[in-house]
Formats: C-alpha cells, sequence, structure tokens
C-alpha cells in the first residue's frame, strides 16, 4: 500500500516539527516547507495526499500558494493560522481550503481532520472519471445503482430524494426555484408545489448534512429556490 504523503507548510519549524511528529506516529510521511514557495516546489515535485498551509508566511503566503496548487490539483488544503475570526475562515475557505484549524491546536482534533480528508480525498478525489458516478467533494451519486455516498458512506433515500438530488447534482451551484425542481422531478405543472419541495429538501438535508442548520451541501437562497454547492 502506498505511503500518504502529507505536506507541511508553516514558518515556525518548531510548529512542523510537532506536527510532523503527530502525523509520523499514524503512519504518514511528511514533507516539510517554510514559506509558500517551498510548498509550490514540492507539490510540482511529489505527489502529495494532503497539505496542511499555514496562512502568514514570507515570500509566498498560505493564501496565494493555495490559489496556485488549486490550479493543477484537488489535493484536500487544511489552513492552520493563529486568527480565529470568522472572516479569516471564510477568506481560507474562498481562496480553495478544505478545512480551518486554529493555533493553539488540539492534536487528536488535528489527526481527527487530517485523517478525515485523507480517506475522503483516497476514496473519491482521485476516483477514476465515470459517466455515471457524479461526484462533488465528498457527494458520489451512482446513477447506475441509483446509490448516494457522503464521504464513503452509503445514504439511504427514497426514489423522489434521489430524483431531486440528481437533478441538482447535474446542475451544480444553479440555483432552482421550488416550481422548477417540482417540474422537473415530479414531470407535472402543481400549484401546491413549495411544501412539497420544502419538505423533501428538509429530509435531504437530515441524512446528507453534519449539521443540516448550516448545510455544506443543499443550500437555501432565499428568495429563489434551493442548489447544491459545487465544490
Amino acid at each position: 500500500m502506498e505511503t500518504i504523503k502529507i505536506l507541511v507548510c508553516d514558518d515556525e519549524k518548531s510548529i512542523v516539527d510537532a506536527i510532523g511528529i503527530y502525523l509520523n506516529q499514524e503512519g504518514y510521511h511528511v514533507l516539510k516547507a517554510y514559506n509558500g514557495k517551498e510548498a509550490i516546489d514540492i507539490m510540482n515535485s511529489h505527489k502529495v495526499q494532503l497539505v496542511i498551509m499555514d496562512i502568514m508566511m514570507p515570500m509566498v503566503n498560505g493564501l496565494d500558494a493555495t490559489l496556485i496548487i488549486r490550479q493543477k490539483s484537488n489535493v484536500p488544503i487544511l489552513m492552520l493560522s493563529a486568527k480565529s475570526e470568522n472572516t479569516d475562515k471564510i477568506i481560507g475557505l474562498n481562496f480553495g481550503a478544505d478545512d480551518y484549524i486554529t493555533k493553539p491546536f488540539n492534536p487528536l482534533e488535528l489527526i481527527a481532520r487530517v485523517k478525515s480528508h485523507i480517506r475522503r480525498y483516497t476514496q473519491l478525489g482521485s476516483m477514476v472519471v465515470n459517466d455515471n458516478i457524479l461526484t462533488n467533494y465528498g457527494m458520489a451519486l451512482d446513477m447506475s445503482k441509483k446509490e448516494l455516498t457522503i464521504d464513503g458512506e452509503l445514504v439511504k433515500v427514497t426514489p423522489t430524494e434521489y430524483k431531486i438530488i440528481e437533478f441538482l447534482m447535474k446542475n451544480l451551484g444553479h440555483v432552482f426555484s421550488t416550481d422548477e425542481i417540482y417540474e422537473n422531478v415530479w414531470n407535472e405543472v402543481s400549484f401546491s408545489y413549495e411544501s412539497t419541495v420544502a419538505v423533501h429538501v428538509r429530509r435531504i438535508r437530515e441524512k446528507i448534512e453534519i449539521d443540516p442548520k448550516k448545510p455544506k451541501y443543499l443550500k437555501v437562497v432565499w428568495g429563489i429556490g434551493y442548489k447544491i454547492e459545487k465544490y
């Protein structure tokens, strides 16, 4: 089995070394960088399965490095920073990061997040392209088997729920009104579609979201409709 390689990039050597010890204990091979330029160079010369990236660094900061990495790779990127404000988290995610953890961090939490992203990436991120499988980060919809998986775990959905998910996944990022969803899924026109669609969306969220009140995938665009966020 191929050893998982993880790139750790931080301008503080002590932090890189500490994270390296935690990861080595879990059997991961650690590649070390101390600025964004070094991280980019390593990504260009090594096959890496996960990146832990600090934000504030000399030469090339973590945000710019993330943008450059994202041009060629969908490898999971875990942002690491002393900043804890929500705005900083949002900026990091908008630049292409997959997750965010603040310093000082709990080593157990760091390892748990690393394992989660590694599992998702190895199962789905490098999946062979298949016309019958729609993927969107942790989501995978097998249209031949009519099966939905989230982070590799099978999720049981009803036929109607499946049709809604399939319709939205075929149009990732596109916002559809409730009447458009109803007409495409039920193949008919109705004057009482809003509550019907809303109920099914709520049930889908309960099945696919870690926190249905703060959905990652199936989102509402107030006053317009619903979409599955594209990642």
